[in-house]
């Protein structure tokens, strides 16, 4: 298992149109991919499960990767969050 935490910066947090392309992202891997925010965990690989946690600006969502790609998974995850959010 791998986690990554991370604080969303983007003024809109996280939104559609980024959010969508995670999504797509994600879905490339076998590994189980759970996103956490004030205990509530979703499904990250699902568009509908992302958004329905609500993610502003400035706080903390933790990426929970499982599997035998996680490392792999977990690496674009967050270069993605870097670069979009």
């Amino acid at each position: 298992m791998k986690k990554i935490t991370y604080k969303i910066t983007d003024p809109l947090g996280i939104h559609a149109r980024p959010a969508g392309l995670l999504v797509k992202k994600l879905n490339q891997y076998v590994s189980v991919v759970i996103i956490e925010k004030d205990g509530v965990q979703k499904n990250a690989k699902r568009i509908l499960s992302l958004m329905s946690l609500g993610v502003k600006q400035n706080e903390t969502v933790t990426l929970i990767f499982e599997g035998p790609d996680e490392e792999e998974a977990a690496g674009t995850a967050l270069a993605f969050l870097q670069e979009n959010f």
